[in-house]
């Protein structure tokens, strides 16, 4: 995104994307816990990874991930 746009560079940071591979099995209990807590299975794999991180002392220095659930509506 530009400035133009109104969004600085460090509040729209592109993100890596990754090629992974997931038993079945796994990817069925990762889609029922994302479901579970209204993300989606990437974002709960990232939620996943960030608390392992945390636990292992390796804390990212990554902006904080967006709360659970769906965004509020603006009100107009």
């Amino acid at each position: 995104m530009t400035e133009k746009s109104g969004e600085s560079g460090a509040a729209k940071r592109e993100r890596k994307q990754v090629l992974l591979r997931l038993d079945p099995a796994v990817h069925a209990a990762m889609a029922k816990w994302a479901a579970d807590n209204l993300r989606s299975v990437n974002a709960q794999i990232e939620v996943v990874l960030r608390d392992a991180l945390k636990d292992a002392g390796r804390d990212p220095k990554a902006p904080p991930l967006r709360g659970q659930g769906r965004p509020r509506k603006k009100d107009d």
